[in-house]
């Protein structure tokens, strides 16, 4: 059997999509899904999207987003 090293080997060399599926994996096998919980997250999500269908919220630019954090956090 590989050991962990190999095995991080081999999946460095997949592609994105199919590194992307074994991460996905391994972390569900440490963080199992909870359906009430996707369930919650799927409402917010939801009532979110209403928000800025209808104008009751202004959407921010990622970039102007992730620029005040680098701000706020800059040492």
């Amino acid at each position: 059997m590989p050991n962990a090293a190999e095995i991080i080997h081999e999946a460095e060399s997949l592609p994105v999509e199919d590194r992307t599926l074994v991460v996905d994996s391994l972390l569900r096998t440490l963080n199992p899904p909870d359906p009430e919980i996707d369930k919650k997250w799927a409402a917010v999500a939801k009532s979110r999207l209403e928000d800025l269908r209808s104008g009751r919220v202004t959407p921010v630019p990622g970039e102007q987003v992730f620029a005040k954090i680098r701000q706020r956090f800059a040492i």
